[in-house]
C-alpha cells in the first residue's frame, strides 16, 4: 500500500479544519460508491485506499463507515478473493475503523466509534466465518491482517465473538494452527487466543484438546525461556487463562504435558544473574502460573484427592523449592518484587500440605561447610530486610508451615534456648551459626541494647506462628528466662514479662521532632498484643505468668484508656485483659478472676470496656472490604509491566511515610480477625458469668443486732430470723439485677446513656417495621390463596360453559328434529285427506297407523327433550352459584333458531 501516504493529509485539504459530521458521511458514501459500483479496478483501489486513510484519521469517519460501509467492505472479501490488493484494503479498513484514535483531546464521555463499529460489525450474519476462512489465505498480509481484525473485535465485543467462533466448525482449530506460522502471524495469534480465552472454559478445553500446552511450551523453549523477550510473555498470559479456575485443563497438563518445562523457566542460567526488565516480568508470570497451580475456588470433592494437593505433590517432587528458594533466598541481586513472589509460591507450596512442609525443613541452602537449613535462611530475611513487603512474604511461609502442623511447631520451639548476654550483644553477622531458635530470641531482645523494635517487632511476628494453638510449644516458650542486660537491672526475667516490658518502651520512644514514633505507634503495639494473646488464648499457666506482675494489669488499663491509640491496639489490649479473667485459674485474692473483673468494673467500667470491642471492628483492619487490592495481571509492554513492579517499591516508600495499614492488614489477616471475633464472644460471656456471680466475703453483723439486755432468747431468734429472711430476699433481687445488668452490657456495649433513648426508640421502629412486615407477608400469602380459588373458580365457570353450550346445540338439533317432524306429519295428513277425496277404502287405517307412528315418534322426542331442559336447568343453577348470568347466556338461542326456521 504506497498509495496509503499520498493521502494522508487528502482530508484535511478537501475539508480544511470543518470536522463536519455531515461532510464526511457524503465523502464515505462517494467513496463506498466508488468501491461498490466502479468500473476500472485502479479508480477502485485508489477509492479504497482513499477510504483507509479518512478511517484512522476521524472519528466521524469511523461511524460513516459503520452506518452504511460494512456490507460494502465484506462484498470485497467474500467476492473478489482474488484481487489481493483489494481484500488488503478492505482489511486494514474493518481495523481502523475498530481501533481508536488518541487525538489528545477527547471528551470524557464522548462517543467511541470504536466499540459501536465492533457491535455492528459482529453482528453482520457470516462476518465471524469469513473473517477465520481467510486465515487459509497464502498471501502473508491477509493473514496478519485477519488476526489484527479478529483481535480489535475481540477487545471490544469479547462474548459475542467467543460465542460465533465455538458455533463455527474447526474455527478455534485454525486459530490454533496459526502459532505454526511465520513469527509475526505466530505473535498476533498468541494475542488473539489470549483475548479469546479469557473467562471462557469451554473455549479453553478446547484449545487444550486441540494441543495448545505443547505449542506454548515449544515456543517458550525456542524464544529462550525466561531471556526470552515479550512473546515469552504472552505465551505466559495465554497459559494463565487456560488454567485459572479450570482444574480439568491443571490436570491435564499436570498428567499429559507435565510441569518439567514450567519449572525449567525459573532456573536462573549463566553467571552474570543479571535481570533485565523483561526477564524480570517472564520470571513473575512464571510464578503467578505456579500460583494458580496451588489456589481452588471449589472443595476437592470426598474421599478424592484434591488437584491441588496433586499439583503441590508433583511440583515439589520436580524440585521446584530449590528454584524458589534459589530466587528467594540466594539471588540477593534479584529485584524485591522477584524475591516476594517466590517466597509467596513457597508459602502456598507447603501450606495444608504435611509431606511438602516435611520435605521443606529438610532443605539446606548454601555450601560446604556453611550450611543452614532454608528455615534459618528465611528468618535471617525476615530480620534484616528493608523491605517490607518482603517480611510479609517470608513471615507467610512461616504461618503456613506452622498452621495446623505440631511437630514442626515443636521442632522450631526445641531450639528456643537462651544465648549468653555477650551472644547476645554481638552483631547481627555473626548469627550464621544460629539455632533458628537463639536467631529468634536475638531477634526479639536484640532492641535492649540496640533500640531496634522493628526487628523485636518481626520476630514476634514469627514467634506468635510457633506457639499459635499449641499448648507444648506455649510451654517452652514460657519457660525462657532472659537475662538482664545489666548486672544491676536484676536478675533474670521471663521472655514473657521483656515482651511487655517493650510495649510499655514503644509507647514512650519519641522521634527526632518529638512525637510518638509512627511505627511504634502503628505496628509495634498490634503485632506484640498478638503475640501476647495468642500466648494467652486457653493457657492459664501463661495468664498466670502475665498477671504475676501487677503492673502489666496497670499498664493494659493505661493502654486502654489511652486516646492516642489507634482503636484496634485499644481493641487487642482489651482482648488480652479479657483473656486474663476468661482463662483465669487462680484462688489468689487479688489475681483471681474476680479481682481481674472488679478492676475492668472500677477502672475502665463494663460499658466503656465492651465498647472498645466494637470500636475495633469498626477500623479499617476489622471491616471486610480490607486493604489489599487484588493484584492486577501484567502489562504486555515493557514498561507498563514495570510500572507494576515499581508499586512495590512504592509501597516500601509508603511505609518509610508512615502508612504501614497496608503491612498490618496482612499481619491481622481475616483468619486472626476471625479468631479475634470468636475469642470476643466467649470473653463477654465469661466475664457476664463472672460479674453476676456473688462475692464470698464474710458478712458482718450490725451492732443493733446485738441481743439486747433483758430480751429473752425467743424474741431475740425470731428478731433475728426475720432480719436474715429480709436480707435473703434482697441479696436475690440484687443478684437478679446485676446479672441482668451485666448481659445487657455485653449486648449493648457501646452504647452511653445519652443514647439509650435512641436505641430504645429505634428498638421500637424495629419492632413495628418488623409487625408490618409479618402482615404484608400474611397479607401477600392470602392475595395468593385468593388468586389461586378465582383461577379455580374460572375454570369451572369455562368448563360449565362450554357444556352448557354443548346442550344448547343438542337441544337446537332436536328441536330441529321436532319441526322435521311436524313438517312431515303436516304433509301425511295432506296425503291423508287427498287419499280421502280419493275414496280410497284403507285411508282409515293408514291414517290410524300414521298417527300411531307419530305419536311415538313424537313421544321419544318429548322424553329427550324433558332430559335435556332438566340438565339446562341443573347447569343453569350452578352458573349462577358461580355468579354467570344465565339469561345473558341463552337469549340469543331462541332467535338463532327463529331465524333458521325463517330461512326453510
Amino acid at each position: 500500500m504506497d498509495l496509503v501516504s499520498k493521502y494522508q493529509g487528502v482530508v484535511g485539504r478537501v475539508f480544511g479544519n470543518d470536522n463536519s459530521g455531515a461532510n464526511y458521511d457524503r465523502y464515505v458514501e462517494r467513496l463506498l460508491d466508488r468501491i461498490s459500483s466502479g468500473v476500472l479496478s485502479e479508480d477502485r483501489r485508489t477509492a479504497m485506499v482513499e477510504l483507509q486513510s479518512v478511517v484512522v484519521e476521524s472519528h466521524a469517519a469511523q461511524l460513516a463507515l459503520g452506518a452504511t460501509g460494512f456490507p460494502v467492505l465484506l462484498g470485497v472479501l467474500k467476492d473478489e478473493r482474488d484481487d489481493t490488493e483489494m481484500v488488503r484494503g478492505a482489511l486494514e479498513t474493518l481495523v481502523g475503523s475498530l481501533s481508536p484514535i488518541d487525538h489528545g483531546r477527547s471528551m470524557k464521555n464522548e462517543v467511541q466509534p470504536g466499540l459501536i463499529n465492533s457491535d455492528l460489525l459482529s453482528r453482520e450474519v457470516g462476518s465471524i466465518s469469513l473473517f477465520l476462512s481467510l486465515l487459509s489465505e497464502e498471501d502473508f498480509y491477509i493473514r496478519y491482517y485477519t488476526l489484527q481484525l479478529l483481535t480489535a473485535l475481540l477487545t471490544n465485543s469479547p462474548t459475542r465473538i467467543q460465542e460465533a467462533i465455538l458455533s463455527i466448525p474447526r474455527g478455534t482449530t485454525c486459530l490454533v494452527d496459526m502459532l505454526m506460522d511465520r513469527e509475526v502471524i505466530r505473535n498476533e495469534a498468541l494475542l488473539l487466543l489470549t483475548y479469546l480465552t479469557r473467562e471462557a472454559e469451554e473455549i479453553q478445553k478446547i484449545l487444550v484438546f486441540e494441543g495448545v500446552f505443547e505449542k506454548i511450551f515449544s515456543i517458550i523453549t525456542e524464544e529462550g525461556g525466561s531471556e526470552g523477550g515479550v512473546v515469552v510473555q504472552d505465551c505466559l498470559e495465554l497459559l494463565k487463562n487456560l488454567l485459572r479456575h479450570n482444574p480439568s485443563n491443571q490436570e491435564l497438563l499436570r498428567e499429559i504435558v507435565g510441569f518439567d518445562t514450567l519449572i525449567s523457566i525459573l532456573k536462573v542460567r549463566g553467571n552474570s544473574y543479571k535481570f533485565t526488565q523483561q526477564k524480570t516480568i517472564n520470571l513473575l508470570s512464571t510464578m503467578e502460573v505456579v500460583g494458580l497451580l496451588l489456589h481452588s475456588d471449589s472443595q476437592a470433592e470426598l474421599g478424592k484427592e484434591s488437584p491441588i494437593i496433586a499439583n503441590k505433590t508433583v511440583l515439589v517432587q520436580k524440585k521446584v523449592l530449590d528454584h524458589l528458594l534459589m530466587l528467594a533466598i540466594e539471588s540477593r541481586w534479584a529485584p524485591v518484587a522477584i524475591r516476594c513472589k517466590a517466597l509467596q509460591c513457597i508459602a502456598d507450596l507447603v501450606s495444608k500440605h504435611q509431606k511438602n512442609r516435611d520435605a521443606f525443613a529438610t532443605i539446606v541452602l548454601g555450601e560446604e561447610p556453611n550450611v543452614e537449613p532454608a528455615l534459618n535462611s528465611i528468618l535471617r530475611v525476615i530480620l534484616r530486610t528493608s523491605s517490607t513487603q518482603e517480611f510479609l512474604a517470608a513471615d507467610s511461609v512461616f504461618k503456613s508451615f506452622c498452621e495446623n502442623n505440631p511437630e514442626g511447631q515443636r521442632m522450631l520451639a526445641s531450639t528456643l534456648i537462651p544465648q549468653p548476654q555477650p551472644m547476645v550483644k554481638a552483631p547481627v553477622e555473626e548469627d550464621v551459626n544460629m539455632s533458628f531458635g537463639s536467631m529468634l530470641l536475638h531477634g526479639l531482645t536484640s532492641s535492649e541494647t540496640e533500640g531496634d523494635l522493628e526487628s523485636c517487632c518481626r520476630a514476634a511476628s514469627v514467634l506468635s506462628h510457633v506457639m499459635k494453638d499449641n499448648n507444648q510449644c506455649k510451654e517452652k516458650v514460657l519457660q525462657i528466662e532472659l537475662e538482664a542486660p545489666m548486672p544491676s537491672f536484676g536478675g533474670p526475667e521471663p521472655l514473657m514479662h521483656r515482651m511487655v516490658r517493650y510495649l510499655a518502651l514503644a509507647s514512650s520512644v519519641k522521634s527526632k521532632d518529638g512525637k510518638a514514633s509512627t511505627f511504634e505507634s502503628t505496628c509495634f503495639h498490634p503485632i506484640i498484643l498478638k503475640l501476647l494473646v495468642v500466648w494467652l488464648f486457653d493457657f492459664p499457666k501463661a495468664v498466670q505468668c502475665f498477671i504475676d506482675s501487677r503492673h502489666h494489669l496497670t499498664y493494659l488499663i493505661e493502654l486502654i484508656s489511652s486516646e492516642i491509640s489507634t482503636p484496634y491496639t485499644i481493641g487487642l489490649a482489651a482482648i488480652l485483659l479479657g483473656e486474663c479473667a476468661a482463662y483465669n485459674k487462680a484462688t489468689e485474692k487479688g489475681k483471681n478472676a474476680l479481682s481481674i473483673v472488679d478492676l475492668i468494673s472500677q477502672r475502665i467500667g463494663l460499658t466503656s470496656y465492651f465498647s472498645k470491642f466494637d470500636e475495633m471492628h469498626k477500623s479499617l483492619l476489622f471491616t471486610s472490604e480490607g486493604l489489599n487490592p487484588g493484584h492486577k495481571p501484567l502489562a504486555r509492554s515493557p514498561a507498563a509491566s514495570m510500572s507494576d513492579i515499581e508499586d512495590v517499591e512504592e509501597n516500601e516508600t509508603n511505609d518509610v511515610k508512615g502508612n504501614h495499614e497496608p503491612m498490618l492488614a496482612k499481619i491481622l489477616d481475616s483468619q486472626f480477625v476471625e479468631f479475634i471475633k470468636g475469642l470476643e464472644a466467649n470473653i463477654r460471656e465469661q466475664i457476664v458469668s463472672i460479674y453476676s456471680n456473688p462475692k464470698s466475703q464474710v458478712a458482718v453483723v450490725p451492732a443493733e443486732l446485738e441481743q439486747v439486755a433483758g430480751e429473752r432468747s425467743d424474741d431475740y431468734i425470731k428478731r433475728l430470723r426475720q432480719f436474715v429472711e429480709k436480707q435473703c430476699i434482697e441479696i436475690q433481687d440484687l443478684l437478679s439485677r446485676n446479672a441482668t445488668l451485666a448481659e445487657n452490657l455485653s449486648k449493648t456495649g457501646g452504647i452511653t446513656s445519652s443514647q439509650l433513648d435512641q436505641k430504645q426508640s429505634s428498638s421500637l421502629d424495629r419492632i413495628q417495621v418488623e409487625t408490618l412486615r409479618r402482615d404484608l407477608h400474611s397479607t401477600s400469602q392470602q392475595l395468593e390463596i385468593l388468586k389461586a380459588e378465582k383461577f379455580r373458580a374460572e375454570t369451572e365457570a369455562s368448563a360449565y360453559r362450554n357444556s352448557a353450550n354443548k346442550l344448547d346445540s343438542d337441544l337446537k338439533s332436536l328441536s330441529d328434529a321436532y319441526n322435521s317432524l311436524e313438517h312431515v306429519n303436516f304433509q301425511l295428513e295432506k296425503e291423508l285427506k287427498e287419499l280421502k277425496s280419493d275414496g280410497t277404502p284403507d285411508i282409515e287405517a293408514i291414517k290410524a297407523e300414521a298417527q300411531m307412528a307419530s305419536e311415538a315418534e313424537l313421544n321419544d322426542l318429548l322424553v329427550c327433550l324433558g332430559q335435556e331442559q332438566s340438565k339446562v336447568e341443573k347447569l343453569s343453577g350452578r352458573l349462577i352459584e358461580l355468579g354467570e348470568d344465565v339469561d345473558k347466556l341463552l337469549e340469543g338461542i331462541g332467535e338463532e333458531t327463529e331465524v333458521q326456521d325463517d330461512d326453510e
